[in-house]
């Protein structure tokens, strides 16, 4: 009687005879997808914006892909009135921001410190020139500046601009200085230290990143904001102004190539500022 002994074999099994998984759309794959379709949805126009300053259209209008060139980025500034129109643009929000910055600042560090009386009007106010139409302020200062006699112009502009930024500065200062941890401050009072000098020394360079996330969101919305500058410009004429008298009769390729370059520049400073938050975290 023969002996038959039967091996098993350890190796997995082939793919031939492995189970098939089956994909399966889910609430996760719902969700991946649905965020990056959104991602796509607000991407699309800056590719756009991209892509056509490098068209090379024949005629006034820059709306159908012509050819591939780079001339407009050796012309960028050969429009003149387009170049005064983007200075005007950049001193206007470099100006409001700082200002908006400083008043901003100290308006934030008061609410979120202290109690005084009248802290929840001034906080109410705040919130409502935040959540209130651009339309609203802008007919409100229209008139202000009207009545009071004031002309119309680069000046106004930026007093509009510094008074609807500073809601914004305040609010992001103020989060921060509510988490602030007192007992920083009381331990540089309790080693001498005065408190302008605590301030300075302590205090403002923990809120600093708050209060420069601030005076960039007020230079963002200074630079492309067209509803409460219609308003106050008078015969002033800012960037957004300037692209949309030439909707009338068609945008040069330039304005793409300078609204890349402003996006470019926003891309390169929140680069910059991730590099260096990393870098602290580290450090820390």
């Amino acid at each position: 009687m023969s002996t038959q002994t039967v091996f098993k074999s350890d190796a997995p099994a082939t793919p031939a005879t492995a189970p098939r998984r089956r994909f399966r759309f889910g609430g996760e794959q719902a969700m991946f997808a649905y965020t990056w379709l959104i991602i796509a949805w607000l991407v699309l126009p800056i590719i756009l914006m991209i892509i056509f300053g490098f068209n090379n259209p024949h005629g006034r209008y820059n709306q159908t892909w012509q050819g591939f060139t780079l001339k407009w980025y050796r012309e960028v500034f050969s429009i003149g009135d387009l170049t005064s129109a983007l200075v005007l643009s950049l001193v206007i929000a470099v100006v409001s921001a700082l200002l908006a910055g400083a008043l901003g600042t100290g308006i934030g560090y008061a609410l979120g410190r202290y109690q005084f009386r009248g802290a929840g009007g001034l906080n109410f106010i705040m919130f409502t020139t935040i959540s209130s139409p651009e339309l609203i302020m802008g007919i409100s200062l229209l008139t202000l500046f009207v009545s009071s006699g004031v002309g119309l112009g680069a000046v106004t502009i930026t007093i509009a601009h510094v008074m609807f930024s500073i809601s914004f500065v305040s609010t992001v200062v103020r989060a921060r200085v509510i988490t602030l941890d007192r007992s920083i401050e009381e331990a540089a009072a309790d080693l001498g230290a005065s408190p302008w000098t605590t301030f300075w020394k302590v205090t403002f360079p923990i809120i600093l990143p708050a209060v420069f996330s601030g005076v960039l969101l007020a230079f963002a919305l200074s630079i492309d904001d067209f509803v409460v500058t219609n308003f106050t410009a008078g015969t002033a004429t800012t960037f957004p102004l300037w692209i949309w008298g030439a909707t009338r009769v068609g945008l040069p390729p330039q304005v793409n190539v300078m609204g890349t370059l402003i996006f470019a520049a926003g891309i390169l400073i929140a680069v910059i500022t991730n590099l260096r938050s990393r870098a602290k975290t580290k450090q820390a």
